[in-house]
């Protein structure tokens, strides 16, 4: 009797136990103390400009502080892989971009996790094209022109990335493909250092989002040449399309999105959807993404995880090709 006494008492421990995580874990529970939110880029960059507009808009639906934690490093690599090995209870999630998620696959013999095993997307935060901009020095104007000149000077110039494995990095590698061009590569850790580089004309070309890039147009610093998307984009019209230069069907897409462990109870992931898509669509977070030079999208955790696989599917067989490695 006495130990079946005791197993009973036991029993009812481990339910409420049970209880107790899954109201802390579901809905109606969470979150219960403040949420580490990694980012995959250095402070300053399009990533956490946008993590921090999340961080500030989420604080009061969620009752608890995001704290945003820059982790940049190894194409970012390096936050994706500590979101991917954290505990999946629902705080701990990571800003992450196509770099570490589509590319990361097929640029690391031995990449530490896998984006479609041990993550679980949440949101599909922003999407643009990238900017081709070169230095104010560079003697060119168009794409016509541009591609004119890194063939009659195969090896002359050098173009910077904000690092191995980013889309900034691959952006130019498909059009050296695409145009059978030769232009050397100068890694950085992010957009900032990598923009910088250029206005110096220390570098002389760039594919990046308009984040860091903007103020050095306004300032006369550097000249965009084209945008990497089929079609122009719409916060900077006036920019033609490299297709529309001569380079037919050239499309290369910067995007970015939220990612837990996978693991996480899926009324966490649904909750962290639900509070995220009503921040995008905020007019003051519009207004300042827009200002970034950002535009936000939204969506399900589904159509983020389709994007990845989509992006993965494209993109391996154009590393390959190009002979991208990062060791």
């Amino acid at each position: 009797m006495n130990r079946r006494l005791a197993l009973c008492a036991m029993l009812a421990g481990l339910l409420a136990t049970t209880g107790a995580f899954a109201q802390s874990a579901g809905a109606g529970g969470y979150p219960a103390r403040p949420v580490r939110f990694l980012m995959t880029a250095p402070a300053g960059s399009s990533i956490e400009v946008i993590g921090r507009l999340l961080a500030e808009k989420l604080r009061e639906p969620l009752g608890q502080p995001v704290l945003v934690e820059p982790r940049p490093g190894a194409g970012g690599t390096l936050a994706t892989d500590l979101a991917a090995k954290a505990a999946p209870d629902g705080y701990t999630m990571v800003l992450a971009f196509n770099g570490p998620l589509s590319f990361g696959p097929h640029l690391y013999a031995k990449l530490p996790y896998d984006p479609l095993r041990d993550l679980a997307p949440v949101i599909l935060t922003t999407s643009q094209p990238n900017l081709l901009v070169v230095s104010a020095a560079f003697p060119a104007n168009s794409v016509k022109d541009l591609v004119a000149e890194l063939r009659r000077n195969p090896g002359r110039y050098n173009y910077a990335s904000v690092g191995n494995g980013s889309s900034s990095h691959l952006t130019m590698e498909l059009l050296k493909a695409t145009e059978g061009l030769y232009v050397v590569h100068i890694p950085f850790n992010g957009s900032p250092p990598a923009a910088a580089s250029v206005a110096a004309n220390e570098t002389q070309l760039l594919f990046a989002v308009p984040t860091a890039i903007t103020p050095l147009l306004q300032a006369g610093r550097v000249k965009a040449i084209a945008v990497s998307g089929t079609r122009r984009y719409a916060l900077m019209s006036d920019i033609p399309t490299l297709a529309e230069g001569g380079v037919a069907k050239f499309e290369a897409l910067a995007w970015n999105g939220v990612l837990f462990p996978a693991g996480t109870a899926r009324p966490v992931v649904e909750r962290m959807n639900r509070e995220m898509n009503l921040a995008l669509r905020a007019p003051d977070v519009r207004e300042r993404l827009n200002a970034a030079g950002l535009e936000p999208v939204g969506g399900t955790p589904e159509e983020f995880a389709q994007l990845i696989r989509a992006e993965s599917d494209k993109w391996g067989p154009i590393i390959r090709r190009t002979g991208a490695k990062i060791d």
